[in-house]
């Protein structure tokens, strides 16, 4: 597995800390923030391969986030984990469930996405 360097932010210091070691485990280097000026410092000064967006953060700091991101990187995937089954948030490149195995499943798959393989995965939902 190539190394991939994340971007995990949230407003949840538990949360936060749960997934960095979920991710840590799973054999990524994770980089947490616990705010949107935070997550951005930590953006601009490294080489991020892929961003977690929590749902503890408010959807307008997600969007503010994303659309920072993009400016500064505009290939780099943002991914939101939502609390809620459905929901969407259309910024992001994709959507998924509050599940460690859907996140472990996105991260390699949005990090080496083509638009060929973006479409299609029953465990997210995209926004191409």
């Amino acid at each position: 597995m190539p190394h991939i360097l994340a971007l995990s932010v949230g407003q949840d210091p538990v949360l936060l800390e749960t997934r960095r070691q979920i991710l840590r485990h799973a054999g990524y280097t994770v980089v947490s923030a616990l705010s949107v000026e935070q997550a951005l410092q930590s953006f601009v000064s490294g080489d991020f391969d892929i961003v977690v967006l929590c749902h503890s953060m408010p959807v307008q700091d997600r969007e503010r986030l994303t659309y920072a991101i993009r400016r500064h990187s505009p290939n780099t995937p943002v991914i939101v984990v939502t609390a809620k089954v459905g929901a969407m948030d259309s910024f992001a490149d994709a959507t998924i469930e509050n599940e460690p195995e859907i996140l472990l499943q996105e991260i390699p798959r949005m990090v080496h996405k083509t638009p060929e393989n973006i479409r299609g995965n029953p465990g997210a939902h995209e926004h191409a």
